[in-house]
């Protein structure tokens, strides 16, 4: 009988540690951040659908379906630290091919009718330039999350990541990332009393 072990291996997001530069007060897994991707990449599909009136043709299940695969080939190649994978060009365009050879691979672990759906979620392929680019602002909000709850509990070592984060956000010009700063993320620094309060 043949296996398939696709999903057993996508499983193990949860070993692969994010954030391997820093002293982190809470270890994040590969995991939780991309649930969280999922969550925000969502919410930013609604933000654009039905806030900004931009994402009249976005799809926010297939974005976030997306989110769930956007970073599923660092169990093959493990979380390479940001500045690493960003120091220059031809750096970036080495770590760029390992990705799409560890999706390929990844793809190649599902019968063969699956294998080019599944490629095309753990690519990227799947999406729009649009979702794209609401995925990639979905993705630095969860890092930015992770950032301030850091700070908020009183670890400096994220203090600069922090800011760089907000910084490459603003440089997105996002309008639905923008909106969900304003309105939305302040309310990640209240516990949950706060948070429900006259709600229940």
């Amino acid at each position: 009988m043949e296996m398939y072990p696709f999903h057993a291996l996508l499983g193990r997001m949860k070993y692969i540690a994010r954030w391997a530069l820093m002293r982190s007060g809470r270890q994040e897994s590969l995991s939780e951040h991309t649930a969280d991707t999922a969550i925000l990449a969502h919410a930013l599909c609604l933000i654009a659908q039905r806030v900004t009136g931009t994402g009249e043709q976005i799809r926010p299940d297939t974005v976030a379906a997306a989110a769930l695969y956007h970073d599923a080939p660092e169990i093959l190649t493990g979380d390479m630290p940001t500045p690493v994978k960003y120091k220059n060009e031809a750096l970036r365009s080495a770590y760029k091919a390992v990705e799409a050879e560890s999706a390929r691979t990844m793809a190649s672990l599902l019968p063969e009718t699956l294998r080019p759906v599944a490629e095309s979620y753990l690519t990227g392929a799947v999406l729009s330039e649009e979702e794209r680019r609401l995925l990639k602002a979905a993705d630095r909000l969860s890092a930015l999350i992770k950032c301030m709850e850091e700070v908020e509990s009183g670890n400096r070592e994220f203090a600069a990541a922090l800011e760089q984060q907000k910084t490459a956000l603003q440089k997105m010009h996002c309008p639905e990332a923008d909106y969900f700063m304003e309105h939305m993320l302040p309310c990640y620094t209240q516990n949950l009393d706060e948070l429900t309060r006259g709600r229940f």
